[in-house]
């Protein structure tokens, strides 16, 4: 008889009794600036200092509270997303553009390569490689939560399960998080820390993302063709009947070939929007890993093309126009993010837009747009409560004054090793520091400004020590529980994290082994940039 399997708020409150524990035993510290003997604060330097810890009592009946508190935005996002698409959810859009998508892909079957390779295979590497640019480019990583509703119903309907959705989207971003080639949230703080021009060694990082993706891609692929061909394989079986029975592709309502005023209404009122945007944003930049960047008028550009399309889309049906909807959307999600450095509150606003607009446009009544938002915020509540209550887990650790003395402990000990033991021993210090602090752009400003130095002393590459530090932040990013953005990931998924944690970590340990053997070539060899 199989035990069960504990629910995730009672392991993530383990893990937080667990670091209170810690604070008990662990003597505490800081780093804190160097100051030279002018006075002078050394920027880019830190040394430790031995301050006394603060053992955690009753603060662990308070840390979901913090938690909260600290992961606030992320919270908001969740709710404001569930919600949003609630009310998508309703017009049927999502279900009329999946049935659509299958008849599209049922067509290209009668193509022997296409029956050779699978189509269903060519989907999910087609989507991932896309998804793990943005991650390569521009870090996406919060932004992976508002594509689970769309992607996960997409995976089962073509067979597979929520962990291929949720694969096709977040580990994606995640090996192009690890492989980074222009994120300047990782890569851009940690060179400028280090004193390395800004994206150099770019031609190797270029083939460790290659090969990272092959690998990381290979096994969604083999985990899905595995569900594919027998459904119960699938360690979220059961989870995913949730989702089984809000997928609705065959069920074709009266409504579905029907364009109400209301969407010829909703049509114009953001049509003119989008036009007093164009006039006040004619020209925008778009910044590709912290470069220079490409300007054009693509706010014009998307307006005109809003137009047209959305003027065809309404020719076809309401739920046609808010599938419409969707689509810019994410184009504006794009284009916000890459040209107006767009965050969580920006993309929260821009899906609850979309939201009021598809309820408009399929003729819902204020109360009836309140009370869809309400359902879908009061569904997807659980994730964003996780969210906070993993939260707590970083303020237990700070609040004790132990998380600098970890990571001193650990870099610690590495001057009498050689080139490629001190580079693999960085590797782990960054691995194990990610799991407490799965900030890239924090862990940066705390670890690089020690190991960069450090690394000369040792006559080791800075380039390679980055390397070691992009390698650490970002494959455990994936299954480490303190990570706001996974859980809220597998809330919205309807995962336990256990399963995913199982399922995941041998995909962890093959990427974690291989982000070693991309690093000796770091030491070894005469790499450009290195």
């Amino acid at each position: 008889m199989l035990r069960k399997v504990p629910h995730t708020y009672v392991i993530v409150f383990s893990l937080i009794l667990i670091s209170a524990v810690a604070t008990w035993f662990v003597p505490g510290g800081q780093y804190v600036p160097v100051v030279n003997d002018q006075g002078v604060v050394q920027e880019g330097m830190l040394v430790f200092e031995s301050i006394d810890n603060q053992p955690q009592t009753w603060e662990v009946f308070a840390a979901m509270f913090q938690g909260f508190e600290r992961q606030a935005g992320i919270i908001v996002f969740i709710l404001m997303i569930g919600g949003a698409f609630w009310i998508l959810n309703e017009s049927r859009a999502i279900d009329v553009g999946i049935r659509s998508f299958l008849k599209f892909t049922s067509q290209l079957d009668k193509y022997r390569i296409m029956r050779w390779l699978g189509t269903g295979n060519i989907i999910i590497v087609f989507i991932m490689l896309m998804f793990s640019v943005f991650g390569a480019v521009f870090g996406m990583s919060e932004e992976t939560i508002a594509f689970i509703i769309i992607l996960v119903p997409l995976a089962i309907s073509l067979g597979y399960d929520s962990i291929t959705g949720v694969g096709m989207v977040f580990v994606a971003a995640g090996l192009g998080f690890a492989g980074a080639v222009l994120n300047p949230f990782t890569i851009g703080i940690a060179q400028g820390l280090a004193g390395l021009p800004l994206f150099s060694g770019f031609e190797y990082r270029l083939f460790c993302w290659v090969v990272i993706n092959i690998v990381g891609i290979s096994f969604i692929l083999w985990h899905a063709n595995r569900v594919k061909r027998r459904p119960e394989n699938s360690p979220v079986y059961e989870e995913d009947a949730y989702w089984r029975e809000h997928i609705h592709i065959n069920d074709v309502d009266n409504d579905e070939s029907v364009t109400y005023k209301s969407s010829w209404i909703t049509w114009g009122i953001t049509l003119i929007a989008l036009i007093i945007f164009s006039f006040s944003h004619p020209e925008t930049t778009l910044v590709i890993g912290g470069g220079s960047g490409f300007t054009w008028y693509f706010i014009p550009l998307i307006t005109v093309l809003f137009a047209v399309t959305g003027y065809l889309s309404l020719r076809v049906s309401s739920p046609v126009f808010v599938l419409n909807l969707l689509a810019y959307t994410i184009v504006f999600l794009i284009v916000g993010v890459m040209g107006y450095q767009w965050y969580i509150m920006e993309i929260a606003a821009l899906f609850f837009a979309m939201g009021i607009l598809s309820g408009l446009a399929m003729n819902k009544t204020a109360d009836q747009i309140t009370n869809l938002f309400l359902d879908g915020a009061r569904d997807i509540m659980a994730a964003a409560l996780i969210v906070g209550l993993a939260g707590g887990i970083i303020v237990i650790l700070e609040e004790g004054r132990i998380i600098h003395t970890i990571l001193h402990a650990m870099a610690g000990g590495m001057s009498d090793l050689g080139d490629v033991a001190s580079v693999g021993v960085m590797y782990v210090i960054q691995t194990v520091i990610n799991v407490v602090i799965p900030s890239g752009s924090a862990k940066a400003a705390l670890t690089m400004p020690i190991m960069a130095p450090f690394s000369d002393l040792i006559g080791l590459s800075r380039q390679a020590t980055v390397m070691a530090f992009q390698f650490g932040d970002g494959f455990t990013n994936m299954i480490t529980p303190t990570s706001g953005v996974l859980i809220g990931v597998l809330g919205v998924a309807k995962i336990p994290y256990v399963k995913w944690a199982k399922w995941i970590a041998p995909l962890i340990i093959i990427l974690g082994v291989l982000g070693f053997l991309l690093l000796i070539p770091t030491v070894t060899m005469d790499l450009n940039g290195f």
